[in-house]
């Protein structure tokens, strides 16, 4: 099996299991349930995984993290507005 192609299996669907919780978040403006400290981690490391598929010229990695950064930066965003 192509590596590459199991890259962006595993892309899509770590992507698109966290997008209904970001939409859901957007819609409530409700945060009381989501950890600071996590989403901040969270939203760090997924701007580093971004910048090392990068370095790497890895597209699955790339597309992935450019996906995901901002549905995570949106939660981190909204914690800090509405936690």
């Amino acid at each position: 099996m192509d590596l590459d192609l199991l890259g962006y299996a595993a892309a899509a669907l770590t992507t698109s299991a966290f997008a209904p919780q970001t939409f859901k978040t957007i819609r409530s403006r409700n945060t009381h349930g989501i950890s600071l400290w996590m989403y901040l981690i969270f939203t760090i490391g997924i701007a580093l995984w971004l910048l090392y598929g990068l370095a790497a010229r890895s597209w699955p990695i790339i597309l992935a993290n450019a996906l995901t950064l901002p549905l995570a930066g949106t939660i981190l965003v909204l914690k800090l507005r509405y936690g």
